[in-house]
């Protein structure tokens, strides 16, 4: 189960994943490939979306998974599987483990959202969750897989799985679609190994640039003999990988052309524009190559760019505390405090003030024994949905002429 060395025997050809296209048949979706006249127009670029978050598990991982699953021996698949991954790739393994009749363990982080764990255990696949990081779970599941004889199935670092993900690279050959620049997210590299094998077999003039987080760069850093550093939370956990794999890590110094990492808040912003723009929902990982695009606008002005959205698999509350801290970096979000006499009707005629300034409130705090103001007087905190700045500035002067003493709260998009 070791990730860093690469065996002689294992290797990733063109043809490989021409066999795994053939195998992948009717067994998992060609995703589209469709142009975004919006964020063409926003990043000054022909953008193209790979959507591979409209696969079943909302992730490319199952074409992988199905790949290794049907390489085994008969006696392979009647002891059964075990998987470790943050999410997808358990997704994958368990679902295609079902289809074939294998069983199948999966051992995930303790910190994966909550949706990831559901969905695989829908699959019938027993779940453990063990370990804060992939490398505690990695030896947690190395331990059960020594105890009951399973097969492992490496969520990156394995031939198979590297041939099935190439079959997004293939696809997007032969749509036809006119594009010099391929962007991919990169954990630990078994979708850019397997999309650069594919693309630069045909069309070595096609750039594949790779994407990583900055708290997690370790293909980077392998590339370029670097110590590896990878640690933290982020937001796109799917690519959290502090160690790339032996024959990833080869390949992918052999064909990309290019690594970007990205910031957090970049990635923020991305999830944010594609569900606002595609209305299509993205994780973190998928987001990558969309939030590279916009930190690098001027090196792919005027290029024709190929983004893999690579999952949608994003925990519903941490995407509405997405959608709502944008709001807030975006002055659609303003925080206000008002004072107020402490009689009856006044709140109400507040809020008939803001509404008639065309403000929404959303939350409101209202509280009279805490702050330093006078017995008959309290004040309110409001939380108002605006257009822009400009707009929330109009509501507090209409507040304030009203006799309301009002002003903003510690929201930087608009101080």
């Amino acid at each position: 189960m070791a990730t860093g060395r690469r065996s002689l025997e294992m290797t990733v050809s063109y043809h490989d994943i021409v066999r795994a296209s053939g195998l992948l048949e009717g067994i998992v979706s060609k995703t589209p490939l469709v142009k975004s006249q919006t964020l063409s127009i926003i990043c000054q670029a022909e953008v193209h979306l790979k959507l591979e978050n409209l696969q079943y598990t909302a992730s490319f991982k199952e074409r992988g998974a199905y790949i290794k699953l049907a390489s085994l021996t008969p006696e392979e698949r009647a002891k059964g599987v075990i998987a470790v991954s943050a999410g997808n790739h358990a997704q994958g393994v368990a679902y295609n483990a079902k289809r074939l009749g294998i069983p199948a363990t999966i051992v995930m982080p303790k910190n994966t959202p909550y949706t990831k764990v559901r969905h695989t255990r829908s699959h019938g696949a027993e779940v453990v969750l063990e370990g804060n990081v992939f490398a505690e779970s990695l030896e947690a599941a190395s331990k059960i897989q020594k105890e009951r004889g399973l097969t492992f199935v490496h969520p990156f670092d394995d031939p198979h799985i590297i041939a099935g993900q190439g079959t997004v690279g293939l696809e997007i050959l032969n749509d036809g679609a006119d594009i010099d620049t391929i962007l991919v997210p990169i954990g630990g590299g078994g979708l850019a190994a397997g999309i650069a094998t594919a693309i630069k077999a045909r069309r070595p003039d096609i750039e594949i640039i790779g994407v990583e987080t900055k708290l997690y760069p370790s293909m980077y850093e392998g590339i370029h003999d670097l110590p590896l550093s990878g640690g933290g939370v982020t937001i796109a956990e799917g690519i959290a990988v502090k160690q790339p794999g032996g024959l990833t890590l080869e390949i992918c110094k052999e064909k990309l052309d290019d690594i970007l990492l990205v910031e957090e808040s970049s990635i923020e912003r991305a999830i944010q524009m594609l569900i606002e723009i595609e209305k299509t929902v993205v994780e973190g990982a998928g987001a990558a190559p969309l939030a590279a695009l916009l930190d690098h606008h001027d090196r792919f002005k005027g290029k024709k760019v190929c983004m893999i959205v690579s999952g949608g698999n994003i925990d519903t509350r941490l995407l509405a505390q997405v959608l709502m801290r944008g709001m807030a970096r975006e002055g659609r979000l303003a925080r206000v405090r008002i004072e107020i006499p402490d009689v009856p009707g006044a709140l109400a005629t507040i809020s008939s003030l803001i509404g008639d300034a065309e403000a929404n409130i959303i939350e409101v705090y209202h509280q009279r024994h805490f702050y330093d103001v006078p017995a008959k007087q309290t004040d309110v905190d409001m939380v108002l949905e605006v257009r822009d700045t400009a707009h929330a500035k109009q509501v507090i002067t209409k507040l304030t002429g009203a006799g309301f003493g009002s002003r903003l709260l510690g929201n930087t998009s608009l101080d």
